[in-house]
């Protein structure tokens, strides 16, 4: 293959189909559930034949296509075919119910729906797409993928056509939403090309190292960035599901270089006990991406104590990127998110659109110049927009530097005797206990405040729930808390209502205290 510097390999063409025809021996991915290490040019063969099956089936450029499938290499191949097809692809939550399965195929228009054996219950009934595939094994009514690819050529597809993702997200509240953008008319090797922007903006360094999988697969958070690394040339290393002390294991066997985390994975690996932590060798690591919910400064302080400063940050969207937090940047200005991306302005605005200065709170908005996405419901596209700038509905400000901060979202706030308490504030510090393993505060009806801040706790194993113990927390959160901040109230649960990127789902919890239960520890 010849060797190069890093800094000339950025000016060379690179991509997933273009590292298939340069270099077809070189690894694409080193591990995943379903079987052995994978090349470039075994990868991107099999995504060929994924097209030639389908356009066979009747599926077609401009076609959707729904995947229900798990953390495994069959997802990155049919993602790759469904790219260089033109078809228009949602990647679904396995840990969707069936109802719901059903109902994103129908409102997508699915032509075919894809399905993980693994996961066969949530197929359900769901007849609406004309092509039912099943990966892994047989279904009833349904073509396996080994049948479905049997005897088709590896060979390149005529016609190709870029094709990109229709991304359902439900955000923390309300029904699943579908985030659409228009199908641009470029050619799929250019794009994957162009993904190289991406990867340096990451640092992550073409044909070095290796990359590991361990957040679902399905969320486009971890797309983005496994992608990025696969198009640059590091080898994939995909986990069925997280696992702290594996995910120790695969970086010293692997020699991990980058990765994209979520923070509740960071507390994870924290709880970890010291001698295991210590028996792992995580040098390799260089960049470590975090997204999809507040990481408490406390719990991210750790984590570069442990591994170094390699924690990288970012904040935005499915909607849109807006800004990257440098490790450097990071530990000079503690709980910053960053500043913005280039091309993105962002502006901090009160509820009637007027921007604000420096250091004041507002909403945050995002603005790249052009409305590049909507969604499948005008009025709500309409809601988030002033012009070309977007809000993911979240508040914070920017500081004289120009680095934004996040303080929370709009619709968690707790009013409490007219006082505004910002969760997330909270949340950080019950995260920093060592006997909380997860945690969400919420605001719960009170006559006289209006509103109290109430804490439902997730204990680590083999702490127990004791009422001295909610005690304690309360203690422990008025120690670093001004006292109007602090739960009224600590419940314990045996686990909380938080998705595979790490968000928290807080609205069964709401709901069920505003229905009026009462629910002490």
């Amino acid at each position: 293959m010849g060797s190069y510097l890093v800094s000339d390999l950025w000016d060379r063409p690179l991509g997933v189909w273009q590292l298939a025809e340069d270099h077809p021996d070189l690894p694409a991915v080193l591990q995943s559930p379903s079987g052995p290490a994978l090349s470039y040019g075994g990868l991107a063969g099999r995504a060929h034949q994924i097209v030639h099956g389908m356009r066979a089936m009747g599926v077609a450029a401009g076609d959707a296509i729904a995947l229900v499938l798990g953390n495994d290499v069959h997802m990155v191949a049919w993602m790759l075919a469904a790219s260089e097809a033109g078809w228009r692809y949602s990647t679904l939550n396995p840990m969707l119910s069936a109802v719901e399965v059903a109902g994103i195929a129908a409102h997508s228009g699915a032509k075919a729906l894809v399905v993980d054996t693994d996961y066969a219950e949530r197929a359900g009934s769901v007849t609406t797409p004309d092509v039912l595939v099943s990966v892994g094994g047989e279904l009833p009514g349904y073509i396996s993928q080994e049948k479905l690819l049997a005897g088709q050529p590896q060979t390149l597809p005529e016609n190709r056509r870029y094709g990109m993702p229709v991304i359902y997200t439900s955000g923390t509240t309300g029904r699943p939403k579908a985030i659409l953008r228009d199908m641009p008319d470029v050619d799929p090797s250019a794009m994957a090309d162009g993904m190289k922007l991406f990867a340096h903006a990451f640092r992550f360094e073409p044909l070095t190292g290796a990359h590991l999988i361990s957040a679902g697969m399905h969320h486009g958070g971890c797309q983005g960035f496994f992608l990025a690394a696969l198009h640059v040339g590091q080898p994939l290393v995909i986990m069925r599901r997280f696992d702290p002390e594996q995910t120790l294991e695969l970086i010293e066997k692997f020699a991990v270089t980058t990765a994209y985390m979520v923070p509740t994975q960071f507390v994870r690996l924290l709880r970890l006990p010291e001698e295991v932590k210590a028996r792992y060798d995580v040098s390799s690591l260089k960049v470590i991406v975090h997204s999809a919910a507040p990481c408490p400064m406390e719990i991210k302080r750790q984590m570069i104590d442990w591994w170094g400063p390699v924690i990288w940050e970012t904040y935005g969207g499915t909607e849109g990127a807006a800004t990257i937090a440098k490790p450097h940047h990071w530990s000079a200005k503690p709980g910053t998110v960053g500043r913005p991306v280039r091309g993105v302005t962002v502006t901090i605005r009160d509820d009637d659109g007027v921007e604000l200065a420096a250091g004041e709170v507002g909403n945050v908005y995002i603005d790249s110049g052009e409305q590049r996405f909507r969604y499948d419901d005008a009025e709500q596209t309409a809601k988030i927009h002033r012009g070309s700038a977007f809000t993911l509905g979240d508040v914070g400000y920017l500081d004289a530097d120009g680095f934004l901060f996040i303080v929370d979202r709009v619709k968690d706030m707790i009013i409490t005797g007219g006082t505004n308490v910002y969760p997330a504030e909270v949340e950080a510090i019950l995260l920093a206990n060592p006997k909380v393993g997860d945690a969400v505060v919420v605001g719960a009806p009170d006559p006289e405040w209006g509103e109290q801040v109430r804490a439902v706790v997730e204990l680590v194993p083999d702490v127990a729930p004791t009422d001295e113990l909610a005690a304690e927390l309360i203690a422990y959160c008025r120690e670093r808390l001004a006292s109007y901040k602090c739960p009224r109230v600590v419940e314990f649960r045996d686990s909380l209502p938080r998705t595979e990127t790490g968000k928290l789902s807080k609205v069964s919890i709401r709901d069920e205290l505003w229905a009026g239960l009462d629910r002490h520890v």
